[in-house]
């Protein structure tokens, strides 16, 4: 079954709306937005939509897609066709969440569990090591749902400029990306035990 091009168009603006506004939850809402068919049809850009919308069966593929590329900064839809390869790699990362988990937990230069929330320079740790692409953002949404260690950040981290663009991708890829939290924290304990 091809997806409509209004369909595709409106889980587009869902999660864009979803990345960009800090009040907007789309999991929560649905996925709905107010994006009109009338206000679609006289867009430039509707046959990327339509384009896009050939590509998947069901709206958790076309969720997953959307998501990958706004967690990757690639947020215009024109972007997202021309470079199917940020799908791909996050199809590999979330693939292989835990093995990949793990051997970020080892790279990240700690002695134990609770220095990875620690401030380094200026972020967490986990952060800082995330922001110089020695971890995945995968792998610090995971400790973010099991510790919610964001919220204590916002409170402590004085950086009024990248920070806030920071904690928002994190807290929202949060809410759409699922995880096996007994298999990390399983996964932790063998880490950190070691």
């Amino acid at each position: 079954m091809i997806m409509e091009p209004f369909e595709a168009y409106r889980y587009y603006q869902s999660l864009k709306l979803h990345f960009e506004n800090e009040s907007y939850n789309a999991p929560k809402y649905n996925y709905k937005t107010s994006a009109k068919p009338q206000t679609f049809w006289k867009r430039k850009d509707k046959y990327f939509f339509a384009k896009i919308g050939r590509m998947f069966d069901t709206p958790p593929e076309l969720i997953n897609y959307y998501a990958a590329h706004f967690v990757a900064d690639n947020n215009w839809v024109g972007d997202m066709l021309s470079n199917e390869q940020v799908y791909r790699d996050w199809q590999k990362r979330t693939e292989s969440m835990g093995y990949n988990f793990q051997q970020d937990l080892e790279k990240v230069n700690v002695k134990s569990f609770d220095q990875l929330f620690e401030l380094g320079n200026q972020y967490p740790k986990v952060v800082e090591s995330y922001l110089s692409n020695d971890i995945n953002i995968e792998s610090v949404v995971i400790l973010n749902k099991l510790t919610n260690f964001m919220g204590r950040a916002d409170k402590t981290v004085s950086d009024p400029i990248l920070w806030p663009d920071v904690s928002r991708k994190i807290r929202k890829y949060s809410l759409l990306m699922n995880v096996n939290t007994d298999k990390m924290k399983k996964i932790i304990f063998k880490v950190f035990t070691s």
